[in-house]
């Protein structure tokens, strides 16, 4: 049973890593541009959207442009924070070895 008690460790230190990183990601902040600066988002590393600033010339654009700016400025922020809250928990779950699953 000396597995089972080394395994316990491993996901109490796990847990504990995860803990630290949420709170990490959630201080993060990743800055977006897109349409040459007429939009500009800032997320944290949860995605979630902490400031948009739009350029008020870029307003009197065609509407379809600016949505469309818009809206890939979302989806860029949005991948971004994913991407970095992925590589992060990759970090807290790398040593953790489960026996019989890998």
């Amino acid at each position: 049973m000396a597995g089972v008690g080394k395994l316990l460790k491993q996901a109490q230190k796990m847990q504990k890593q995860i803990a630290e990183i949420q709170e990490s990601l959630e201080q993060q902040r990743i800055d977006i541009s897109s349409g040459g600066g007429a939009v500009q988002i800032a997320v944290n590393g949860h995605g979630h959207f902490l400031e948009l600033k739009l350029d008020p010339e870029f307003l009197k654009e065609e509407v379809s442009l600016v949505e469309e700016t818009l809206l890939e400025a979302i989806r860029d922020a949005a991948a971004k924070a994913k991407e970095l809250n992925e590589t992060e928990m990759q970090k807290a779950t790398a040593g953790f070895q489960m026996p019989g699953l890998f």
